[in-house]
C-alpha cells in the first residue's frame, strides 16, 4: 500500500537539517525545518504549502530566502510554524527588504506565520504583497492541544524540547491510508484517474456511504461500492522528526510520546555517547541515546541525521552506533 506522503532528507546527514514530505496525490509538499534548500528544485519548493520550524538557529532557518523569493508571484499561500517569538522573527526578515515595486496591481501572494509554544499556537500574522508585506494580525486556529496543524487527511503533533531554548518536535500523522485495487477497478470498467483522489478524500472524511463519486465520462458510482470492492484502507502513516534536543530525561519522555509506534522517525545522531559531554555542552543527542529512544518508541525505521562534523573522516560510526542501540542483532544488515 502506498502511503499518502513520501518524506526524504534534504540534506545529507552532515548538513543542515530538514525534512521533505512530498504529497504522492497532489501538487503540494511540506518541510520540517527550512536550512540549507539548494538540494531541492524551484519546482518541489514551489509545491511548498507549510513549513514548520524547530528553532531559529541559523541552519534550521537559512533557507528562508530562496522559498520566500520563489513563492513571491504565486496566488497560493505559505504558512510557516515555529517557537514563541517566531512570527516578529519573520517579520523582521521580511522588513530587512525593500518592497517599492510592489502594488495593488501585484500577484496578492500572502505569507503566514504562527508561534507554538510547545501546546498550542498562540500568535498569528499575515504579510500580503499588495500591502507591500505588512503586518496584519489574525487569529491564530484554535487546534487541540498538541496540534500545530489539522486538515482532513492528516495532522501535526508537536512538542517542545530543550535545547537551552525551546526546539520543536514534529510528527504527522494521516488520518488513514486509502489505496486502489487496481485489478479489481478494471473488473468494474471504471479507469485510473484524478477522480480516484476525490474518493480516498471522501472515505478520509468519513463520507457517508451514499456519498456519490463522480467519474469522469462514467457518471457516478457511490461511494459504498468503492469502499467495498476496489478500496482498501488502512492505519494511516506516521513520519515524526526530532532535532536539537538536550540528552535528559525530560527531552526522552516528550521524544518517546510524540514518536510511539511511528513507521519512519527522523531524529539528530550528532555525537558517539563517548563524546557525551560534548552531547550535554551543546544540548544534543548522542547517536546511542538516538536509537534507544527510537527503540523504547516502537518505530519502525529510523533515519538519523545532523551529524557533528568532527567525524567526517568516519562518516559511517554515528550510524553504526545507532543502529548498535535500535536494534543490536540487526545492527551489521541495515549498516550494509
Amino acid at each position: 500500500m502506498s502511503w499518502l506522503v513520501q518524506p526524504r532528507l534534504v540534506n545529507d546527514p552532515f548538513s543542515d537539517p530538514g525534512v521533505y514530505l512530498d504529497f504522492r496525490y497532489g501538487r503540494r509538499a511540506i518541510l520540517f525545518d527550512l536550512g540549507d534548500v539548494s538540494p531541492l528544485s524551484s519546482r518541489e519548493l514551489l509545491r511548498v504549502s507549510h513549513v514548520f520550524v524547530s528553532h531559529t538557529h541559523v541552519d534550521h532557518i537559512a533557507g528562508f530566502d530562496r522559498l520566500f523569493r520563489l513563492c513571491l508571484h504565486r496566488p497560493s499561500p505559505l504558512i510557516l510554524i515555529g517557537p514563541s517569538g517566531f512570527t516578529d522573527q519573520i517579520e523582521h526578515r521580511i522588513r530587512s527588504f525593500t518592497w517599492n515595486l510592489l502594488d495593488e496591481n501585484s500577484v496578492d501572494f500572502c505569507l503566514r506565520a504562527m508561534d507554538y509554544d510547545g501546546v498550542r499556537l498562540t500568535k498569528a500574522a499575515e504579510f500580503h504583497a499588495r500591502e507591500a508585506f505588512a503586518r496584519r494580525e489574525v487569529q491564530a486556529p484554535n487546534f487541540p492541544e498538541g496540534l500545530a496543524w489539522a486538515e482532513a487527511d492528516f495532522r501535526i503533533e508537536a512538542v517542545a524540547l530543550d535545547h537551552g531554548i525551546p526546539s520543536l518536535a514534529f510528527a504527522l500523522k494521516e488520518v488513514m491510508q486509502v489505496n486502489v485495487w487496481r485489478g479489481m477497478l478494471a473488473e468494474m470498467g471504471l479507469p485510473p484517474g484524478p477522480w480516484l483522489n476525490e474518493a480516498k478524500r471522501a472515505v478520509r472524511r468519513g463520507l457517508p456511504d451514499n456519498h456519490p463519486i463522480s467519474v469522469s465520462d462514467h457518471g457516478t458510482i457511490r461511494l459504498s461500492e468503492l469502499k467495498h470492492r476496489a478500496l482498501r484502507v488502512a492505519p494511516g502513516q506516521m513520519v515524526a522528526y526530532v532535532t536539537d534536543a538536550s540528552p535528559h530525561a525530560a527531552n526522552r519522555a516528550r521524544i518517546l510520546q510524540l514518536a510511539d509506534k511511528a513507521d519512519q522517525l527522523f531524529i539528530e545522531a550528532v555525537f558517539l555517547e563517548k563524546d557525551r559531554h560534548l552531547a550535554e555542552a551543546s544540548h544534543h543527542l548522542t547517536a546511542w541515546e538516538a536509537g534507544a529512544i527510537a527503540r523504547e518508541a516502537g518505530v519502525r525505521a529510523v533515519t538519523p541525521f545532523h551529524h557533528s562534523a568532527r567525524y567526517l573522516g568516519e562518516p559511517e560510526v554515528l550510524r553504526q552506533e545507532l543502529f548498535e542501540s535500535f536494534r543490536p542483532n540487526e545492527a551489521q544488515s541495515l549498516i550494509a
